[in-house]
């Protein structure tokens, strides 16, 4: 997994609350058994109509959001069933970040071992977001997850909180698998004695 430290990139709204996972990758489109190829298929439902056109009345679709990295949404996002695609398809589109006032459980935690770092701001900074985001064309975002810190080029700045244990799975780029593979040397070692006791 790639590690995160710091990022800026071009924001993407997307105004809606309880945006569940069905609707960040609807179901139709989990046949796939990699974890690549299903950004495209990322808010489908709402990024196109039903001859497959683009709807241009959803913000994502906007060109000015062609290239964002940091995704900015409304509370409980991520909600409904656990289908870890919803990540994912975040992923595989370009968003290397989402920010919003709270997240469903299941898909935050998908977040961290996907590599996609979730950010809680307060209904009031999640607002801010988005009126900076509408106001200035390209409008960008600076991540700094060293410093837990968010800075624009327009005297934003904003401290975030995040459990140090997850903050370091980020910087250090591990998953589960890579956390367990940093002890590797034990576990040969654990094993080889482990088949030489069974010789006996």
């Amino acid at each position: 997994m790639e590690a995160f430290t710091k990022l800026t990139g071009i924001v993407a709204p997307v105004d809606r609350v309880n945006v569940d996972t069905d609707a960040i990758i609807p179901k139709q489109f989990l046949k796939r058994i990699e974890r690549t190829g299903f950004g495209q298929f990322l808010f489908f439902e709402w990024r196109f109509d039903e001859q497959g056109n683009v709807n241009e009345n959803f913000e994502m679709t906007k060109p000015r959001y062609e290239e964002a990295s940091v995704l900015v949404s409304r509370a409980n996002f991520g909600c409904g069933s656990s289908r870890e695609h919803a990540p994912w398809a975040i992923m595989d589109y370009g968003f290397k970040c989402v920010i919003a006032p709270s997240f469903a459980d299941i898909f935050y935690n998908n977040c961290f071992k996907n590599g996609i770092l979730p950010i809680k701001l307060s209904e009031e900074q999640v607002e801010d977001l988005f009126q900076r985001t509408a106001a200035h064309e390209g409008y960008q975002l600076n991540v700094d997850l060293e410093n837990k810190t968010l800075n624009d080029d327009y005297g934003l700045h904003i401290d975030f909180d995040l459990d140090e244990h997850r903050r370091q799975f980020l910087l250090q780029g591990l998953d589960d698998i890579g956390l367990t593979l940093q002890h590797e040397d034990e576990i040969s070692a654990y094993e080889q004695k482990r088949a030489a006791a069974a010789l006996v």
